[in-house]
């Protein structure tokens, strides 16, 4: 009698492999593009004030509250919008939704490493453009046939942004099927496409709560489209999870959303510390590529960036090092408070003496 053959049926699939989650208080974590700032005050106020009475019952299928709230902050109707568990669970309902063709769907060869882990998981096929030397995306390469696009706007992990007019240049090219701009850090520094959908009903734009509103620890996320897309997103978010989204983290990102000069002062603030830390990193000979994010992408031309990741970490600081092909000697540097920076700062500047 044949043994084991059941593990013949298992997935056969890489992960998506996060950035490091130390346990300890005592790491600086600058690896994860995570606020260093709290959520809203009336964020806040949300959340103590919560009645947990109410947890005995289902939340919102449809997260009504949050819906309209992010409807409202961008002068759309509630049908536009499609809230779900952060931008990674928006993003797969968003590709089992739309991606069903058999031409392949197409994105960048440098970007969130989510997406091929979707197309291996559904069974999508799909094709990758080279970005260039300065790491940008080509617009005529997204000219040809396919199957869908997506474009992370500002892209992760280089921080660089696609123009508008760049953006409406591959929706002009692209007319016969899905694209969808991935705008997970498009609140610190880059121009969003959310307007661009009552003028193109193939577009979904999605955007999280996680980094520009400090509700990483929440999971909450939102998509932007013609209410026929939404439609289908509710359909397929239907089928697998019909209360994806709980009472308590609807009621608190839509506090979020309404708390606008809480937003603005903190996201300005790391904005002005993203540019000052950038600057310091070019007088160390650092070279940085512009940033839309917040978070720095960037190399030294004498030193090989696993060998500052690993002094780095072995001064309780964790950035981001990628292993990949041609951004193994890049880090990826998550922005902080300026008491943060300056701590990282040393750290970089002790290396480069001491080496």
């Amino acid at each position: 009698m044949s043994e084991g053959l059941w593990r013949k049926n298992l997935i056969n699939i890489e992960p998506y492999v996060a950035g490091e989650q130390p346990a300890s208080e005592d790491i600086l974590k600058l690896n994860a593009n995570e606020n260093p700032y709290p959520p809203s005050p009336m964020v806040q106020r949300v959340i103590r004030e919560f009645d947990a009475e109410g947890l005995k019952k289902y939340p919102s299928m449809d997260a009504a509250v949050l819906r309209e709230a992010a409807a409202e902050y961008y002068g759309l109707k509630k049908e536009n919008v499609f809230a779900g568990n952060g931008s990674d669970d928006v993003l797969a309902a968003a590709f089992r939704a739309f991606f069903n063709s058999d031409k392949p769907i197409v994105f960048p060869d440098i970007t969130y490493s989510f997406y091929p882990v979707w197309c291996s998981l559904l069974n999508i096929p799909y094709r990758t453009f080279a970005v260039n030397e300065a790491f940008e995306i080509n617009t005529e390469d997204y000219y040809a046939p396919n199957g869908g696009v997506v474009i992370p706007n500002p892209n992760a992990p280089t921080s660089v942004e696609l123009g508008r007019d760049r953006i409406t240049d591959i929706l002009e090219h692209n007319r016969d099927c899905i694209v969808i701009i991935d705008e997970a850090y498009i609140d610190f520094g880059g121009q969003s496409s959310v307007e661009l959908i009552k003028k193109y009903d193939n577009l979904v734009v999605t955007q999280t709560f996680s980094k520009s509103r400090s509700l990483a620890g929440m999971r909450i996320a939102a998509a932007f489209a013609a209410p026929e897309l939404i439609a289908y997103l509710d359909a397929v978010k239907d089928s697998y999870n019909s209360y994806p989204v709980d009472s308590i983290a609807s009621a608190a990102a839509a506090a979020a959303l309404k708390d606008r000069e809480y937003f603005e002062k903190t996201r300005r603030q790391i904005i002005r510390t993203r540019d000052s830390f950038a600057e310091s990193l070019r007088g160390m000979g650092f070279k940085v590529l512009p940033s839309s994010t917040n978070f720095v992408f960037c190399t030294h031309p004498e030193f090989s960036a696993r060998d500052i990741f690993e002094y780095a970490r072995s001064r309780n600081i964790y950035i981001r090092y990628f292993d990949k092909p041609r951004i193994d000697n890049y880090l990826r540097i998550t922005i902080g408070t300026d008491r943060q920076m300056n701590t990282l700062e040393q750290v970089l500047r002790e290396f480069i003496i001491k080496e």
